[in-house]
């Protein structure tokens, strides 16, 4: 019997994959499901990236790049920062990687150590959680509620500060619920951390899908206010490149060598095809691409909105960035795991359970996640209203 490590062991099933497994099956079997499970834009890869991509399968040596990525791109990212959300950033700086996940995974790497404790706020990412724990942290999570839009708050993170406390996780927009930190609140929280000799994580992922304000511009990015916060960002959100793995993150200047090491010897380095095409993504064209993807996320989430309040199930609070609803099921009785279940098996609509993302209200919640089309979103309102009316019958 071969012996499975403690580590392994203490990993939780990621539910939102569990469920969209089970919503497979089922569509192999000829059920038309609807996929509400995953944050995936529909979109897909953008015109020009897909153009590079074919252009790469000429027969052209593709081989290792350096272990941050390519230099070009490097510089594109700190160029994309600068015009996007407002921050110079020496390309230095920059870490390419293979997806937001290995980002993650190289930033705990460099700097938990068995024993430290990491703040995380509850509800939040599952999986930030897991690369803490499995490099030996004591991850605490912090409770949040929906006068906080389900973000920690700067109090809430000095009064979980402890001697043990190394550093803090925060996702702004957030996964599960779509909501963003204000810009004041989170500067004071990174600033407590700071003082406190603590590193910050924030991840940035759906920053460019945030909303603009009134003056068509986007949020600034944390690095703004903290230069040296470490930040974590994706291809996958705003240019779609889910499948492509192509993340990166930004560390400050003393940190570069530590993830560079780290990142030679756990994967040699991004993948070299999705980089080159990657360039692709900050000419003119597919950034106005992009803008017009953002805009459309937009009017899905009015779609859900209305959507869910006609069939008469609670939204806590409406979503300023990520593509998720964070929906109140108690009013039908069933706890969250057994709304999804029956969702999926009876009205065939695949959903979340809130028990992937922490313990707050985790009965009582569902992520839904409106990155499909609208043709779909409807649809599956309209089962979930069924369903649900038949509930209350």
């Amino acid at each position: 019997m071969v012996s499975i490590s403690q580590r392994a062991r203490a990993v939780s099933p990621f539910f939102a994959m569990e469920f969209g497994r089970r919503a497979a099956e089922m569509e192999v079997a000829g059920t038309d499901v609807v996929k509400l499970n995953i944050g995936e834009p529909d979109f897909g890869a953008p015109p020009e990236f897909l153009a590079a991509v074919r252009e790469l399968t000429d027969g052209r040596p593709l081989p290792y790049t350096d272990a941050l990525g390519m230099p070009r791109l490097r510089q594109a990212i700190a160029d994309f920062h600068a015009a996007t959300f407002g921050t110079e950033i020496d390309p230095r700086r920059v870490a390419v990687t293979s997806g937001a996940s290995a980002a993650l995974l190289l930033c705990t790497a460099a700097l938990v150590d068995p024993g430290d404790e990491v703040l995380v706020g509850d509800p939040s990412y599952p999986c930030n959680r897991q690369f803490a724990q499995s490099f030996g942290a004591r991850v605490t999570l912090i409770p949040t509620s929906k006068e906080t839009r389900f973000q920690l708050t700067a109090d809430a993170v000095v009064d979980a500060w402890t001697p043990a406390t190394r550093g803090v996780m925060v996702a702004t927009p957030s996964n599960p619920t779509g909501t963003s930190i204000p810009a004041a609140e989170l500067e004071q929280l990174c600033a407590a951390a700071a003082d406190r000799g603590g590193w910050r994580i924030v991840d940035e992922i759906y920053l460019a899908l945030a909303d603009h304000d009134a003056t068509g511009t986007a949020p600034h990015s944390v690095l703004a206010t903290d230069p040296d916060a470490i930040v974590v960002n994706s291809f996958s959100k705003y240019f779609g490149l889910t499948g492509w793995r192509l993340g990166w993150c930004i560390v400050p200047d003393p940190l570069v060598p530590i993830i560079e090491r780290l990142a030679q010897n756990y994967y040699i380095c991004p993948p070299t095809p999705a980089q080159f095409a990657a360039l692709t993504c900050f000419s003119p064209d597919t950034l106005a691409l992009a803008e017009d993807r953002r805009r459309i996320l937009r009017e899905r989430r009015d779609v859900v909105l209305d959507g869910f309040a006609h069939i008469g199930l609670d939204v806590p609070v409406s979503p300023d960035g990520a593509f998720y609803l964070y929906v109140d099921v108690t009013s039908t009785g069933l706890t969250s795991a057994e709304f999804c279940d029956r969702a999926l098996t009876e009205a065939h609509v695949a959903l979340t359970p809130g028990k992937d993302f922490g313990t707050v209200g985790a009965d009582d919640h569902v992520r839904v996640s409106y990155a499909t089309s609208t043709d779909r979103l409807e649809a599956g309102i309209e089962r979930l209203g069924q369903f649900v009316a038949g509930l209350r019958r």
